[in-house]
């Protein structure tokens, strides 16, 4: 069973449901961003999505092709990041780490090199946003292969048949974008959410988890109700950007934020 897995299923077992926030590795800098996630689990979160810093990331809105922009400023490659990964690692053998980015820096390592790097580092999972399931024949079954969960976006216009096919290359959880288009675009409709994570959960039993538009712990409460996790960005990069200047008021911020998200989907706990 890996990381992602056993957190998943202890907190099924009690009722309660995933915070999972995603930060940009290396933003404002690669210095930071351990400590930033020591920050965030020490505020409650289950499991990290750390993002690749990549040159076009499209499936992103402004929030976080800024903060691309910083953390490749300041070098921050694949291998730094997972060198970022060791470094966590040192102090945190429980928290999953998902790598969230774009297929061309793992093209580029080689996808058996990266796998190799990733497992070593301590990576759990990898979700590669422009990796669609038909050709996922062979990355799929490697990264699961050193122990990498593969995971795959949903979204709403997502087919029964596509959604199955994703569920087959899939392990740990899948992540459901709440709506067409890039991240931080647009206000979650919680009632399309429910159903569609309803129909999900006919087509597989992993886990799913659900993204884009979760900014307070009311919106997190209310995705938390019909979901397994909610899974926090923009609002997080762009407190990292408001408060990059001072790195103590960053993590202070940090934690305001995510403190209220775990209260609120605790609350829910049956």
């Amino acid at each position: 069973m890996s990381r992602i897995e056993g957190v998943l299923q202890t907190l099924k077992g009690q009722g309660r449901k995933a915070l999972i926030p995603f930060i940009t590795a290396g933003d404002p800098h690669p210095d930071e961003t351990v400590g930033l996630m020591h920050t965030m689990v020490d505020a409650g979160v289950d499991i990290i999505e750390l993002g690749v810093p990549f040159s076009d990331p499209m499936a992103d809105g402004p929030v976080i092709q800024l903060a691309c922009e910083r953390a490749l400023k300041h070098g921050t490659s694949l291998r730094r990041v997972l060198a970022i990964v060791r470094e966590f690692r040192q102090a945190n053998d429980t928290t999953p780490v998902v790598l969230m980015g774009y297929l061309n820096p793992i093209e580029a390592m080689g996808y058996e090199a990266f796998a190799d790097a990733a497992a070593a580092a301590g990576v759990d999972g990898v979700l590669t946003v422009d990796l669609p399931p038909e050709e996922a024949d062979d990355v799929a079954p490697l990264f699961a292969g050193k122990g990498l969960d593969p995971i795959f976006l949903l979204a709403p216009t997502t087919t029964d048949e596509r959604i199955r096919a994703i569920a087959d290359h899939s392990s740990g959880y899948v992540y459901y974008v709440s709506f067409n288009g890039v991240t931080g675009a647009a206000k979650i409709n919680v009632e399309e959410v429910a159903a569609k994570v309803a129909h999900i959960h006919e087509l597989t039993a992993l886990p799913v988890g659900v993204g884009f538009g979760i900014r307070d712990a009311e919106t997190a409460a209310a995705v938390g109700r019909v979901s397994d996790g909610v899974i926090v960005g923009s609002v997080l990069v762009d407190t990292i950007a408001r408060n990059q200047a001072d790195i103590e008021e960053l993590k202070r911020a940090l934690t305001d934020l995510l403190n209220p998200m775990r209260e609120a989907l605790d609350s829910l706990a049956s």
